[in-house]
């Protein structure tokens, strides 16, 4: 290496160590890790259950399963129930639920999921709940939150976090982006007459940002959010940002301090080599690790939608970056 490459190098490296953590973010990104079975998925929410075994529930079927014993090796379950609740039909012609949401409180486990149509904010999130989380053990419990055509928001897209001694639901997809309601830990519904908090957007129609997914890390919490074009095998745009807060009602700001109600958000990941289309995430964790659940769409298989995992590290500065 000459001595003006060495020193270009040296200089690259400096300005590298100066940027902040949304530049460094977009250098290059991991591949998910490899996994054996069952690979095809969409919008998965995973988490490892009392019994060891780990559950994924996706959009597909009605609420697709997988189930693993050791997270690598995946194996279809059928769906989440038998037959669709005879609500569903409200919000589409086919009882098709979409973007699930697995979570674990109060001696059971809960499994928020979304009813509509494409293109429409015609929507609603249902709740069910389990003893045990396997597919064929839900019981479903009906609306927890509805939109209308009359609505700015769109019900779509759940995720759960307790914050403050208090249940928290945050969901959204175009419209106006991400918003946020307080449920009650009883029946896992709206509480009555609940402020629609607004969490995220951006300044330009139509607003393509969807699936929130909100953790707390040390003393923030941090709103991970899909933005752009899903559901197009290799031309979708997805990609996944992230804000933090020190309230869980926000704002929610990027590394640079800019909200994410003005379009801010650090890169997370998005497409790269065969993975394209990186979104519809979900956060869990396994053994204290982070580990973050999406899809992408395999450009060497013909755009098929596949499940992707990758451990979440921290940096010593507090923000997100895949493993």
């Amino acid at each position: 290496m000459t001595l003006r490459r060495t020193l270009t190098a040296v200089t690259t490296a400096a300005v590298l160590a100066l940027l902040p953590h949304a530049a460094q973010a977009a250098e290059s990104y991991p591949d998910p890790r490899p996994i054996t079975g069952q690979q095809i998925i969409h919008d998965p929410t995973v988490i490892r259950l009392k019994s060891g075994d780990y559950a994924a529930y996706s959009t597909g079927g009605i609420i697709g399963a997988r189930l693993s014993k050791d997270g690598k090796q995946w194996d279809d379950a059928g769906n989440a129930f038998a037959r669709p609740p005879s609500w569903w039909y409200e919000y589409n012609d086919t009882g098709d639920p979409w973007a699930p949401d697995i979570s674990y409180r109060a001696g059971r486990y809960w499994l928020y999921y979304a009813v509509s149509s494409w293109g429409t904010n015609h929507s609603a999130i249902g709740v069910a709940t389990s003893p045990s989380g396997l597919p064929g053990t839900w019981t479903d419990h009906g609306k927890v939150f509805t939109s209308e055509k009359t609505d700015h928001w769109n019900a779509i897209d759940p995720a759960l976090i307790k914050a403050d001694g208090k249940l928290w639901m945050s969901f959204g997809s175009y419209w106006t982006g991400i918003r946020m309601v307080q449920l009650d830990p009883v029946t896992g519904k709206a509480v009555p007459d609940t402020t629609v908090h607004h969490l995220a957007t951006r300044p330009d129609l139509p607003y393509a940002v969807e699936g929130p997914y909100i953790v707390k890390h040390g003393r923030h919490y941090y709103l991970f959010a899909s933005y752009d074009a899903c559901c197009s095998g290799v031309n979708s745009t997805y990609k996944i940002k992230v804000g933090r807060s020190t309230d869980i009602k926000g704002p929610y700001v990027d590394s640079t301090g800019k909200p994410m109600l003005e379009g801010g958000g650090d890169l997370v990941l998005e497409g790269h080599g065969r993975f394209i289309g990186t979104g519809g995430q979900s956060v869990f964790q396994d053994r204290e690790e982070d580990w973050l659940a999406y899809h992408y769409y395999d450009a060497e298989d013909e755009g098929t939608p596949k499940l992707g995992l990758n451990r979440l590290s921290w940096s010593r500065d507090g923000w997100p970056t895949v493993k």
